[in-house]
């Protein structure tokens, strides 16, 4: 069973996100390089994850008179 994704948190900087083990980014245990893959926070800001590919269907109900 995966791990739940946290949305916001406190210190996305000190893990790793690349796979469900959540590692510390100084002590990686997946081998997939050396460099850690970041959380989406950190990419694309605070409001991550209120955009995406339903974006639009969230944003305009489809109310036509």
């Amino acid at each position: 069973m995966a791990k739940i994704f946290p949305i916001h948190p406190k210190n996305p900087e000190r893990i790793c996100w690349g796979c469900d083990k959540y590692c510390a980014a100084d002590a990686m245990r997946c081998g997939n390089g050396s460099d850690r893959t970041q959380h989406p926070v950190e990419l694309f800001g605070e409001d991550w994850n209120d955009w995406g590919l339903d974006a639009a269907d969230k944003a305009e109900p489809k109310d036509k008179p």
